[in-house]
């Protein structure tokens, strides 16, 4: 599945993960951004405050940042998903 190899990815090498494949990976788990347009797309999260999802395109690449918190956010997500 192509998610699974973004997603280990984005795990071994924050550094080299390009923003399409990012927005596919948030989108998956976050649906449709609610804010785009702008330079940042920013993705809804069923918690308040941190992890944030807010990603910004640079020259088509993620920034390694960004990536490391969707990671956190997904993380999170599917912690709070298996525990309900």
């Amino acid at each position: 599945m192509r998610f699974d190899k973004i997603l280990a990815q984005m795990a071994r090498s924050p550094n080299n993960v390009r923003f399409v494949d990012l927005c596919l990976v948030c989108e998956r788990y976050f649906g449709q951004p609610r804010q785009s347009g702008t330079s940042h797309m920013i993705y809804k999260t069923p918690w308040i405050g941190d992890p944030r999802v807010n990603i910004q395109n640079e020259k088509g690449m993620a920034k390694a940042y960004q990536i490391k918190q969707v990671l956190k956010a997904i993380e999170r997500l599917e912690n709070e998903n298996h525990s309900e």
